[in-house]
């Protein structure tokens, strides 16, 4: 009998603490997620939902975040499916490689980007055109860390012989300490900037400045990046995407041209798309959806009296039919 009670009151005991841990578990993998998200991680941010779903199945909050990350994973992957299909029609191979390898980053399982990458297949050569400063080595940079590890770059049999009787004075050779006058990662991330690709720019970039972190051309090279994206997103009416673009350059260079006008608009735009997703997601009375726009408003503006009524009364009624489901 005795040893019947105690096992009664262990099981009571471990139920409690399983209890009374399970809300700081889910606080935990909310603020983990969220902060991925932040960071640009949304595969990772989506997964994070995923488990806080798998901590508190009626988790309001994660159902809503996890299904509006969703919905935003599915709309990029689209859209680097699209890139990529225009990218190989005006016959760039790599570039519309790395844009489907950046979709299945984000969705592994999408069949369209999986099977535009197989017709891609492997790429036997490239067309470019010489630089002043480039060498062999330098090229095998330029596409190797992207593509192949074993890819080996050959010049034609002509130019290879040429190479092999060219005097040795009319080739000469740049000093070892010396690199070259054109960085390969800076020329790919220009032209990406230009044809405004912008995420594979800002890639470029962030390789090449996290090799050579004092590089002056790279850090200009990465504010025009960022200027580009954040006033391109804003026309096309990409909010958020413009707001982070902007918030990271006025990180870097407060008063860069006028990013100190465009990052209040894109802000104000933000907040209000936000808010007023709420009002119709609350119209319809979908909650849990509601609830987690008008957390991202007051996120951004704290003192938005509107969203923060708001929230209260969508969490007084997702309460109330909680409590009536229970009974």
């Amino acid at each position: 009998m005795r040893v019947s009670a105690a096992l009664a009151a262990a099981l009571l005991l471990g139920a409690c603490a399983t209890a009374s841990t399970k809300p700081e578990l889910a606080a935990s993998s909310h603020a983990k997620a969220r902060k991925l998200e932040k960071d640009g991680q949304l595969r990772p941010a989506l997964l994070e939902w995923k488990v806080t779903r798998a901590i508190d199945a009626n988790d309001a909050e994660a159902r809503a975040n996890e299904a509006r990350l969703t919905a935003r994973i599915e709309g990029l992957v689209a859209t680097k499916v699209t890139e990529a299909r225009g990218l190989l029609q005006r016959g760039a191979p790599l570039q519309a490689r790395r844009s489907l390898l950046s979709a299945l980053a984000l969705d592994p399982a999408n069949a369209t980007a999986a099977e535009m990458l197989r017709e891609v297949g492997d790429i036997e050569f490239v067309t470019y055109t010489v630089r002043a400063g480039d060498t062999l080595a330098s090229l095998a940079e330029r596409y190797r860390p992207q593509h192949d590890a074993g890819m080996r770059i050959e010049p034609p049999p002509s130019l290879a012989c040429a190479i092999g009787t060219m005097p040795e004075a009319t080739a000469p050779a740049l000093p070892p300490d010396e690199p070259p006058e054109v960085s390969p990662l800076l020329s790919d991330a220009r032209e990406a900037v230009e044809h405004k690709e912008f995420a594979a720019a800002l890639a470029d970039l962030d390789r090449f400045l996290a090799q050579n972190p004092g590089d002056r051309e790279g850090a200009e090279l990465k504010k025009l990046a960022l200027y580009r994206l954040g006033q391109t997103a804003l026309e096309e009416k990409k909010y958020d995407d413009s707001y982070r673009a902007l918030t990271q350059l006025a990180k870097l260079q407060p008063d860069y041209q006028d990013v100190a006008s465009l990052l209040p608009q894109a802000r104000r735009q933000v907040i209000d798309r936000h808010y007023q997703e709420g009002i119709r997601l609350f119209r319809e009375e979908k909650l849990p959806e509601a609830i987690a726009e008008w957390k991202i408003v007051l996120d951004l503006e704290p003192q938005n009296v509107n969203a923060k009524r708001n929230l209260e009364q969508a969490e007084r009624l997702l309460k109330g039919l909680e409590q009536r489901k229970s009974r």
